[in-house]
């Protein structure tokens, strides 16, 4: 069963959202099955995952675009991705890709979602530093890149 939030965030959108209702849905359950504290709701036209009252450091989101949708960890960069699947969004964001015909393996998002939920405090703590060292590496791979 879809959470609130995912019936709302399908109920507000057309096109790419309604192609991805599947994978979004499925992204969904693992995510709520993986941490039943968190709490969905509509943000900036993703749908977030955070603990009551902390949308400032939510833990994830979803969303759907053309072709596929996204699951997007707020502090990224301090998550270990054994799957190599996570691509670099902005300097601490880190996203999970999934096209509309791919299979939700939903015990490798709940591990990834638990991994979160677990750094989920050292985050909030830290969370300048971890933005300061974060826009570093950002910018050193710009340049790295830039040079090749």
């Amino acid at each position: 069963m879809a959470s609130d939030g995912l019936r709302a965030y399908l109920d507000s959108r057309t096109g790419a959202e309604v192609e991805a209702a599947v994978t979004l849905r499925a992204l969904d359950a693992a995510i709520t099955a993986a941490e039943p504290r968190l709490v969905s709701a509509i943000k900036y036209k993703i749908l977030m995952y955070a603990f009551p009252g902390d949308w400032r450091h939510w833990v994830c989101a979803i969303s759907a675009n053309r072709g596929g949708s996204a699951l997007r960890f707020l502090y990224g960069v301090i998550m270990r991705d054994p799957r190599g699947v996570l691509r670099p969004g902005s300097s601490t964001l880190m996203t999970w890709d999934f096209t509309n015909d791919d299979e939700v393996d939903a015990e490798a998002v709940g591990d990834y979602v638990r991994e979160a939920v677990e750094k989920h405090a050292r985050f909030r703590a830290d969370a300048k530093a971890i933005n300061e060292r974060a826009r570093a590496t950002a910018a050193e791979r710009m340049a790295a890149h830039r040079r090749s």
